[in-house]
């Protein structure tokens, strides 16, 4: 089972592009996904000479690059050298190959433990309605910590799906945060006033936030919530530096009324100077969730159905499950599997149907044994 199937790696060949390319290979590693390396040179070089050089070592790096890659033991899917603006090839060469991730650099601008996003990123983010995943230069992918900042809309939606599923992939601990904003001081009026009434959209906001977390599955999940009061922008970046974040992930808006791709007042703010690696979603998901209904064989239909389990994915557990069932209706591991998903989703009665039919066909074969082996005692 492929969740991330295939990631694009944009390739710049620079002194950063170490802890991106090691970024690819745990990427590739935890989620089983395809690497393509991409890079882009410029379409401006005149002298013939010059060109047919620099095409020369740009090919013999892609080739070193895929080289070292498949040295790891993942899987690569070819290389990629285009000419033109790098943004531009980025973002059409992942709709190309159908890429579920673009991995791109934060670039190499540092303040202290800060990064400043590299143009050809920031216009990438901006771009791409694929997800993109922003390494941070110097910092090793551990990811033990992600938060994920939520303002009840589409895309933080999109985006804590798949916070919720990296979080469990990594086994890490998960943050969800949203930041209710409140009125500052008005002359209109007073101060007592002004907090009675912060106080009452604090509690409103809350409830939004206790009903959005509602529609998804936090079960057997390492996560914890917070709902600062203040600015959006600052709440988030000061959650990533008390919590330690490795990992934020973020929901950016779709389409202005001309047709153009955008980021978010509140996204570009924080991630234009995030002191961590981060990941943005835009229209697509990161993960593209596949199942094969053509296997027939019970041990692989059971180790999908776990890892499903594993990830969060019931319903879609169940149903690998029932497939094993439709193979042999009296496949003890398939009800046991079952009963155990309706535990987790809290539905005993469910959980106790299976389990009573597992328990009745498990005795239905010990006594089947048993009188085999009467049979053979006899010499019947």
């Amino acid at each position: 089972m492929k969740l991330l199937k295939k990631v694009l790696w944009a390739h710049d060949f620079s002194a950063a592009s170490k802890q991106v390319e090691e970024t690819a290979v745990k990427l590739a590693t935890v989620f089983h996904s395809t690497i393509i390396p991409i890079h882009v040179l410029p379409d401006d070089i005149i002298n013939d000479n010059v060109r047919a050089h620099v095409i020369k070592k740009a090919e013999e790096k892609l080739e070193g690059t895929v080289s070292r890659l498949q040295d790891t033991g993942i899987t690569i899917g070819g290389s990629i050298l285009e000419y033109g603006s790098p943004h531009e090839c980025i973002v059409n060469a992942a709709v190309k190959v159908n890429a579920n991730l673009i991995l791109v650099g934060s670039g190499e601008g540092l303040q202290g433990a800060t990064v400043h996003l590299g143009t050809t990123t920031e216009r990438v983010i901006q771009k791409s309605g694929k997800p993109v995943f922003v390494a941070k230069a110097g910092i090793p992918l551990n990811v033990h910590h992600i938060l994920c900042p939520v303002d009840f809309s589409q895309a933080s939606e999109r985006a804590l799906k798949n916070a919720i599923t990296m979080t469990r992939r990594f086994r890490a601990e998960l943050t969800i945060l949203s930041v209710c904003e409140v009125r500052d001081s008005n002359w209109l009026i007073s101060k007592e006033d002004l907090e009675k009434e912060n106080e009452v959209r604090l509690a409103q906001h809350r409830e939004r936030f206790d009903a959005f977390l509602d529609k998804f599955n936090l079960t057997d999940l390492n996560w914890t919530k917070e709902t600062p009061k203040g600015n959006p922008a600052k709440e988030i970046r000061s959650a990533i530096s008390r919590r330690m974040i490795d990992l934020l992930v973020m929901g950016t808006v779709g389409r202005t009324g001309l047709n153009r791709l955008i980021i978010g007042s509140v996204t570009e703010k924080v991630i234009r100077e995030v002191p961590c690696s981060f990941m943005t979603l835009k229209s697509e998901d990161v993960f593209d969730l596949q199942l094969d209904s053509d296997i027939k064989d019970l041990e692989t239909l059971d180790k999908a159905a776990g890892e499903l389990m594993e990830n969060g994915f019931y319903e879609e557990a169940i149903g690998q499950y029932e497939l094993s069932l439709g193979i042999n209706n009296m496949h003890l591991p398939a009800y046991f599997g079952i009963a155990q998903i309706y535990d987790k989703l809290n539905d005993p009665v469910k959980a106790e149907q299976y389990r009573k039919r597992a328990l009745e066909i498990k005795d239905r074969m010990w006594y089947t044994k048993v009188e085999d082996e009467v049979r053979k005692l006899r010499g019947s």
